[in-house]
């Protein structure tokens, strides 16, 4: 099983929860609104390192777990639903799950995805 995380504009949000409906063997995802910078890093002052904290930059985590042979076709629809060709549309992160179980019934590892 693999756990996949893309960071994503907040306005391309639907476009890819409709995508990802339509690809098998995905079951779920977790979605949640974060703020962060990336290569525009905010000039902060070594005096107080809160400054500039506002020009953070406002997305979307969305998190998928799903078994290996699903994974790139997740990869794919993200990278095709979340594109808008400028600056800042995102990451894909994509990790190994050594295991997994539903906290409902105990189920583990392949069954629980």
């Amino acid at each position: 099983m693999q756990e996949i995380k893309a960071y994503i504009k907040h306005r391309k949000l639907e476009a890819v929860t409709l995508a990802l409906h339509r690809v098998q063997g995905v079951t779920g995802m977790s979605v949640a609104h974060v703020v962060g910078f990336g290569r525009s890093k905010v000039n902060t002052s070594a005096a107080n390192p809160i400054e500039g904290a506002g020009d953070f930059v406002k997305h979307v985590k969305v998190e998928i777990v799903c078994h290996d042979q699903y994974v790139d076709e997740v990869v794919r629809v993200l990278k095709s639903e979340a594109h808008t060709g400028l600056r800042g549309d995102g990451r894909i992160f994509i990790s190994d799950v050594n295991r997994a179980i539903r906290i409902e019934d105990g189920a583990e590892d392949s069954t629980v995805v």
